[in-house]
């Protein structure tokens, strides 16, 4: 196996968006660094499921319902 072929992991201090705070195993920066996120997995939509509304632009959603809404795929 070659040497200097994996990353150096070293610990690391995480600073979320609402100020709490974790240490954690990573090849970001170098021992003893802290990463500010500015995007919270506790807070943001992507990670939390927020609000999402399937807008019609241009009436593509209401044409292929149109055209693909009547078939069952085998069930009856």
């Amino acid at each position: 196996m070659k040497s200097d072929t994996h990353p150096a992991y070293h610990m690391i201090k995480v600073v979320m968006t609402d100020g709490t705070e974790f240490l954690t195993r990573s090849t970001y920066g170098s021992a003893g660094d802290t990463l500010n996120l500015d995007i919270d997995p506790n807070t943001h939509p992507a990670w939390t499921g927020g609000s999402q509304q399937l807008l019609d632009r241009g009436g593509r959603l209401s044409r292929f319902n149109s055209r693909f809404g009547g078939l069952t795929f085998g069930k009856k």
